[in-house]
């Protein structure tokens, strides 16, 4: 029988409790190259399972970090071999020029480490993230380190926490996403102004 998970994580019970490990792998991972899931919810119910005995605290840590690296870079995949392509062909309809995708390119390029990194813990470029990696052009080994150390801050923090405060841990992840908007926002204003001057600075080249 399946131990009780709380609030919005009881659904995730039956899952995880037949597959296990494998529920934990194949969420986070489908979720990190673009598919729907709930890759983080479930990171978290494996954590207060750690936490009760049902599993293994470091198994759903490496097999978290594993699925995690792993997805993002089949989305980096999917952003080299396709995007660039999509992006020439359908970009000037959302007005995406081939110079201001060329700008993109060289921005991220020069930034995009912190990027990949910091976009783990937000929803929506978490699961896009590798695949505007691969389209920008960003070298592979320079998306492998950062996007390593992104995954290995996510899972560390969230499957720790839910493995130390179990039933509590909907409270906790409630009170830190409230915290997260205003450094959400406070970096969308900071990843603004570096555009801005990235662009002014291009114009002013001869």
């Amino acid at each position: 029988m399946s131990a009780p998970l709380p609030g919005p994580l009881a659904p995730l019970a039956p899952l995880l409790g037949h597959y296990g490990y494998w529920a934990v792998g194949a969420v986070v991972l489908v979720e990190d190259f673009g598919v729907p899931a709930p890759g983080e919810t479930i990171l978290l119910a494996a954590g207060v399972y750690a936490g009760a005995g049902r599993l293994s605290i470091v198994a759903v840590a490496v097999i978290a970090f594993t699925a995690a690296v792993v997805g993002d870079n089949i989305g980096y995949l999917i952003g080299r071999s396709g995007g660039r392509a999509f992006v020439h062909r359908w970009g000037r309809y959302v007005f995406l020029t081939p110079k201001r995708f060329a700008a993109a390119e060289a921005f991220f390029g020069r930034h995009g480490g912190k990027i990949v990194t910091v976009a783990r813990f937000i929803e929506g470029l978490r699961q896009a993230n590798g695949i505007i990696a691969g389209t920008t052009g960003m070298r592979w080994r320079r998306f492998l380190a950062f996007n390593a150390l992104g995954a290995a801050l996510w899972v560390g923090l969230w499957a720790t926490l839910a493995y130390l405060v179990g039933d509590h841990i909907t409270a906790v992840y409630d009170e830190i996403r409230r915290y997260q908007l205003y450094f959400v926002a406070a970096f969308a204003v900071l990843l603004a102004a570096l555009v801005v001057r990235h662009l002014v600075r291009r114009r002013r080249e001869p």
